[in-house]
Formats: structure tokens, C-alpha cells, sequence
């Protein structure tokens, strides 16, 4: 047991860049064993112990409070445009209504926060379908929309754009909605996208190690607000984003979790119940 790591969960999408910037900067990482993989693949090896704690979507935690504490003053949130949860769409979603919607099958609070979305701000019954594929424009030959999250999304949404500055948006339009922007016209809160979850049975058993990355997590996210240019330059997604574009959708991220925050994410449940 002396030896034993704290097996944490790494999503390697841009918004939690800045946060493991900092492990990776010659921290001593010894007593940690960081596992890569897109939140609902993490989510499930945390609810089966194959993790201590992890970055999880927020509906994980709301599903499964039994096994898990939150740690306190971490999130990543968005209060308006979150510019990674987006909806591309053939049509207006306001004629979306008993259309079938292609979403990411890397995502659970992202579906979650779309069938909120239509069915109770928008009173639209649609049908949806897990997907795996990314290209926008393939799916949009099969299905009426699409929602993608993270890094898939903001590369789409760059095609999207340069399709636009290019004048070759003609009669395959595509409507591209951000579900944070959507959240906050509706309810204004905060919308919270992920948490840091811990299995109780971890806090009980390494109760040391999870104390230590509590500390240096709140490191993690004093370093990452002061350095984001320099953390640009290190970005994996420098390839096809600007170091000023990594920056700026940094700044529109929160990494807090307040009591606002608390609230916006009470409502989520409250919904989420009735799905």
C-alpha cells in the first residue's frame, strides 16, 4: 500500500490542457498514474474502480452519487459560449422537431444538455443516435444534426469556417449552435460541463494522495491562469488552432466551482431526472 499511486484520469481535449500543463512541467509526479481517454471512457473506469478520481462529466456525479465526493473549487464550466459543445445542424433547431441527431459517443453530460435543451426550452421531440464518425459533413448527409464536443467540435466548426470565408456555403448550409451559449440564454447560470470526482472508496483509502493532488490541483489552476500564452506554445493544438484562439477559448472557460456554479449545476439534475 506504501507504493500505491493515485490513479487519475486524463481527458486530452484543449480545455483541460492549461490544468496538466503543470504535471508536466518537471512537477514530481511519483506518487500519480495518469490514464488518457475522452470522458465517457473515463467516466466508465472510474464508476468500475479502474480509476481514483478523474475530470467526469457532471452527469456521472449525478448518476452515481453513492460512489463519489466532488472535489471542492474545480470545474470546468462555462457561463455562455463554451465554443467546444456545439450542434451542427442542416436547419434552423427551430425546425428540428421530429428530426433524428447524430451525437458523440465520447460525450454523456453534452447529449444530456441537447435533449434538455429541445425538449424543455425548445418543446422539440427529436431522436438520437451515438455516433463515432467526426466529419460534419459526412454525418449531415445521414442524420438532420450533430453534436460534438472538444477538440472534434472546434476542428469542425474551423471547416465550417473556412467553407464561409471560401463563399461555398450555398444550398448545404450549416447552422452551428453553442449548447453553453443556448444553457445561459435560457436559465443564466453557469453551465458545468465536468467535475473532479473522487470514489469514495479512494478518499477513504488514499486519503493522503488525494489530500496531495487537491493541493496541487489548485496550483495547477493559479499556474494556468497566469501563463496561458506561454502554454499555448506547448498546445498539441497549435496544429490547427492559433496560440491567440487557444488563449481566447481558455479565457471563456471557468475552472471554479462556485455557489452559482452549484446552482447551475442543481438545475441540470433537476432536468436531467425528467429525461
Amino acid at each position: 500500500m506504501k507504493n500505491e499511486k493515485l490513479k487519475i484520469g486524463r481527458i486530452p481535449y484543449a480545455n483541460f490542457f492549461p490544468i496538466f500543463h503543470y504535471f508536466d512541467t518537471g512537477r514530481n509526479n511519483s506518487a500519480y498514474k495518469f490514464v488518457k481517454g475522452v470522458p465517457s471512457k473515463l467516466n466508465k473506469m472510474l464508476r468500475e474502480g479502474q480509476l481514483d478520481i478523474s475530470p467526469s462529466s457532471s452527469i456521472e456525479f449525478l448518476r452515481n452519487k453513492d460512489k463519489y465526493l466532488v472535489l471542492p473549487w474545480f470545474s470546468v464550466s462555462s457561463s455562455g459560449y463554451i465554443n467546444s459543445i456545439l450542434l451542427f445542424s442542416k436547419y434552423p433547431i427551430q425546425q428540428l422537431e421530429g428530426k433524428t441527431i447524430a451525437v458523440s459517443s465520447e460525450s454523456e453530460t453534452s447529449t444530456a444538455l441537447l435533449k434538455i435543451i429541445l425538449k424543455e426550452f425548445l418543446s422539440l421531440k427529436c431522436r438520437f443516435k451515438p455516433v463515432r464518425q467526426r466529419s460534419v459533413k459526412n454525418i449531415l448527409s445521414s442524420f438532420s444534426a450533430v453534436l460534438h464536443i472538444g477538440d472534434t467540435a472546434m476542428r469542425e466548426a474551423k471547416k465550417v469556417e473556412s467553407r464561409l470565408d471560401s463563399n461555398l456555403l450555398t444550398t448545404d448550409s450549416v447552422f452551428v449552435y453553442d449548447l453553453g451559449e443556448l444553457w445561459d440564454k435560457y436559465t443564466g447560470l453557469p453551465f458545468v460541463f465536468a467535475l473532479w470526482i473522487v470514489r469514495k472508496q479512494a478518499a477513504e483509502e488514499k486519503k493522503e494522495l488525494v489530500r496531495k493532488i487537491s493541493s496541487d490541483l489548485l496550483r495547477a489552476k493559479k499556474y494556468a491562469s497566469k501563463r496561458f500564452p506561454m502554454i499555448a506554445k506547448d498546445a498539441p493544438q497549435r496544429k490547427w488552432l492559433s496560440e491567440k484562439e487557444l488563449v481566447a477559448y481558455w479565457k471563456t472557460i471557468s475552472y471554479d466551482f462556485t455557489e452559482k456554479h452549484l446552482e447551475g449545476l442543481r438545475l441540470f439534475e433537476k432536468y436531467a431526472k425528467k429525461l
